[in-house]
């Protein structure tokens, strides 16, 4: 019995470290397919933008800065570092998008390999006007804890159950989503993972990831829709 059961055990733990090596051996491949996938998207913005007329600038510096305070950006700073810079026409309007890199705060150790690296991936549309400084956006775990910036309901419940509106502007947000805007944030699928904010005459939108010509499409249509359905009054009225 003593012998069943040696044997039991052993063949449990061979079956136990032969798992791990063929998980280490999936996750490598995968992880190697995906760095390739990674690689080609990259490859394939500076084609998209010598077709399109647009400028591409594999790392700018300093061109950033003056969003400090918006989105995925630092509260303040200078010489912040945009890959993958590129600016344009897009239906008719000026636009820029880039990744904009930083490591996690949270990850542990001195050394530079043992830090996160967090890309986030941007984007900007010009608007008609200034506008009021307002992020919309879907509201996350931690966010009651951690964002302690003004906030305002709407006072349209699926909207405000939906989506938090930071902003210290009310009667011109309020002015902002009076037209299409709020039906159309509540049905739209991109509006999910597509947050929005407003600073100056600059459109934002970002998501955590990098960049790809198959998001730069869906993010550069996603902020004009947005734009077509603000009242033209709103950029009068900021």
């Amino acid at each position: 019995m003593e012998q069943l059961v040696g044997i039991l055990v052993k063949g449990l733990l061979f079956a136990f470290i032969a798992g791990m090596f063929t998980l280490v051996f999936v996750m490598s491949r995968r992880g190697r397919k995906q760095a390739a996938q990674v690689g080609e998207e990259y490859a394939q913005l500076p084609r998209m933008a010598a077709e399109r007329g647009w400028a591409y600038t594999a790392r700018a510096q300093g061109q950033i800065d003056q969003y400090c305070g918006v989105g995925p950006f630092p509260r303040s700073g200078e010489n912040l570092r945009a890959y993958h810079y590129t600016t344009g026409q897009f239906r008719g309007r000026s636009f820029k998008y880039f990744e904009y890199r930083y490591n996690n705060p949270m990850s542990g150790g001195e050394v530079a390999e043992r830090k996160q690296l967090i890309v986030e991936s941007v984007f900007a549309v010009t608007a008609p006007g200034p506008g009021p400084k307002v992020e919309i956006y879907r509201p996350g775990k931690l966010d009651g804890m951690m964002d302690r910036r003004t906030k305002i309901q709407l006072g349209v419940p699926e909207f405000d159950q939906e989506f938090c509106i930071a902003t210290k502007d009310e009667a011109s947000v309020r002015g902002v989503l009076s037209g299409d805007l709020v039906p159309f944030l509540l049905s739209d699928p991109r509006a999910k993972d597509s947050p929005i904010a407003l600073r100056g005459d600059d459109l934002f939108t970002w998501y955590t990831d990098t960049l790809s010509p198959q998001a730069v499409e869906e993010r550069l249509n996603f902020l004009c829709d947005v734009l077509e359905r603000i009242p033209a009054q709103a950029w009068t009225a900021a």
